[in-house]
């Protein structure tokens, strides 16, 4: 589909606050990444309010049986797919219960394809393969909020009934007005004019950690500030799990490395201790 875009409305492609990037010291550079890097906290943080609102209508639904999906292209896409194939581990939880889809599908992962992006259509077709309904939630993620797969991809879901919100670095973008529950965090130009991969790319990854966390907590899986649910799929995760069990019940490694080996979790091997000494 053919668009007029004018690039110069978009904060995310805002002439960069440097110039000569190319005859700079390698010091010079590190230190005005990390410069900007600074800014992008703060912004998140204006955009709490908005981060709030979406989670609070997540949580209900998936208590009820609802999924998560993150929807976008290019870094964006990717973004959603690092933090949907963390739940798992981090959380204990089914692997279809947050999932991550991009424009172009897995070869998009590690390879661009080309005009994945541009196809308004195709979002809601790939969202259709997981028999997705009314309980579930679809986030669109694009830092520039116009990406068409994402518009598209919105703009059905929520003709059909789906709670939808948004993550994008422009103020007033297309994909917040097609989500009910938009979240924009507005960075400013990148380092390297246009680069959303960089300061836009940490805000995206910070606010998906946002919501996916909060909404974890709020369905019990974690408890106090351990994760309980955790998958033990590495000896580094074992010996972890080991230790919250040392600290929380107060007993040996010995002891709490059979009741891991019997129970097979941390939050098992804690309740069926503590039920033994009812």
């Amino acid at each position: 589909m053919s668009q007029e875009i004018n690039l110069e409305t978009l904060t995310t492609e805002a002439s960069s606050k440097y110039n000569n990037l190319d005859e700079m010291s390698i010091t010079t550079i590190l230190e005005g990444i990390n410069n900007e890097d600074k800014t992008v906290p703060h912004a998140v943080e204006k955009a709490i309010p908005q981060i709030e609102a979406l989670v609070s209508q997540i949580v209900p639904r998936m208590k009820q049986g609802g999924r998560l999906f993150y929807i976008g292209a290019g870094t964006s896409g990717r973004l959603g797919i690092v933090d949907a194939s963390e739940c798992p581990p981090t959380f204990g939880v089914p692997f279809d219960l947050v999932i991550g889809i991009i424009a172009g599908g897995d070869t998009a992962i590690r390879k661009a394809v080309e005009y994945a992006e541009d196809d308004e259509e195709q979002a809601w077709k790939d969202l259709e393969q997981y028999d997705i309904n009314e309980l579930d939630t679809v986030v669109g993620i694009a830092a520039s909020g116009r990406t068409p797969y994402v518009i598209g991809g919105l703009r059905t879901a929520r003709n059909n009934g789906v709670l939808t919100g948004s993550v994008s670095c422009n103020i007033g973008s297309e994909i917040s007005k097609e989500a009910e529950f938009p979240i924009e965090v507005v960075v400013g130009p990148e380092f390297v004019t246009g680069s959303t991969r960089m300061k836009s790319g940490t805000a995206q990854k910070l606010v998906l950690n946002m919501i996916s966390t909060s909404v974890m907590i709020q369905l019990g899986r974690i408890r106090g500030n351990k994760m309980v649910d955790m998958q033990l799929s590495n000896h580094k995760l074992v010996v972890r799990a080991e230790n919250m069990i040392i600290r929380e019940l107060g007993i040996d490694k010995t002891l709490a490395e059979t009741l891991l080996q019997e129970h097979g979790s941390v939050r098992k091997a804690i309740d069926a201790y503590r039920s033994s000494l009812r």
